[in-house]
């Protein structure tokens, strides 16, 4: 999964680099507003990629005193970073220049530059998407892309299509910008197609922040991990109830797991230690990313007290 998420990263990186220095080459020779602030635009992802790829070298660091359950959520902090900055330097500069260009208007010169320097950029943007898209519809499935976004513990992948869909939104709406502004006479245009841009970063910051937002809090594995889980525990005879079980992601491949089990009374602690030491076993091999298991030896009855007194304390 790893490999995946940096091929993504890596080839967005490279494209928008590239993209960013041509068009900030165009803005500056033709004056363009919406240009400009699509060079800001592909800066920032440049930015924001390396982001990505220094929270996921930072979540590898290895489990130490101040930090005993490892970093592997380091990568849901960096890309919560990235929405921050999306909005707050892309959404808003991209804003602020196309009202000063609405405010004092002016022609675009050579605008064919423009043209020439949006169509590339079309093309290395649609390949970066195609990327990102192609290793996000592996894991999607048969699911939505809304609901294989809500459902993802990896924010790198999703993150990164959503930054080259905003892209490649923006450049249409540069293209449309640039085009009206020069043949209908109205320069005002190439600002109002920057305040448009500026709104479509925007959405997309807040999109991404919602969804690094949950991650960050912390969620549960997949129904489906719990579902497995629950019948291995199930198929240990000794075992007389599944008191609870509760999952966290820690990183796109870090679950703890914690589990509460009733076992036979008649059970001495040798055998007890034996089942528990199978299931671990167990769960490890169906389930690598469980990194970490607890498993607490309660009465049920005792258990259900106590979640009595959590609940009315």
């Amino acid at each position: 999964m790893a490999s995946g998420s940096k091929k993504v990263i890596y080839a967005a990186l490279a494209g928008n680099g590239l993209i960013a220095i041509t068009k900030f080459g165009a803005a500056t020779v033709t004056g363009s507003s919406a240009m400009f602030s699509e060079g800001i635009h592909s800066l920032v992802d440049t930015g924001n990629q390396g982001l990505l790829l220094f929270g996921m070298h930072r979540s590898k660091k290895p489990a130490d005193k101040k930090h005993p359950f490892g970093y592997a959520s380091e990568i849901y902090f960096w890309a919560f970073v990235v929405a921050i900055l999306i909005f707050a330097v892309g959404a808003g500069v991209s804003i602020y220049e196309g009202i000063q260009k609405v405010i004092h208007p002016h022609e675009i010169s050579d605008p064919m530059i423009n043209y020439i320097v949006l169509g590339l950029a079309m093309v290395f943007e649609g390949v970066a998407w195609w990327i990102a898209y192609k290793e996000f519809a592996t894991r999607k499935g048969k699911r939505s892309i809304f609901q294989a976004v809500q459902d993802s513990k990896d924010p790198t992948v999703f993150t990164v299509l959503f930054e080259d869909t905003a892209a490649m939104l923006g450049l249409a709406v540069a293209f449309v910008g640039i085009y009206f502004s020069q043949s209908l006479n109205l320069p005002w245009l190439d600002g109002a197609a920057s305040i448009v841009i500026g709104i479509i970063l925007a959405g997309t910051a807040m999109l991404l922040a919602y969804e690094t937002m949950g991650l960050l809090i912390g969620e549960a594995a997949d129904p489906q991990v719990v579902e497995t889980i629950e019948t291995l525990v199930a198929d240990i005879p000794t075992v007389t109830h599944l008191n609870e079980i509760r999952t966290l992601h820690r990183g796109p491949d870090d679950i703890l797991l914690a589990l509460s089990l009733d076992f036979d009374d008649e059970m001495k602690v040798g055998e007890v230690e034996d089942a528990i030491y199978s299931l671990e076993l167990s769960i490890k091999e169906h389930f690598p990313v469980v990194k970490r298991l607890f498993i607490e030896v309660q009465n049920a009855e005792h258990h259900a007290l106590e979640v009595k007194k959590a609940r009315e304390g």
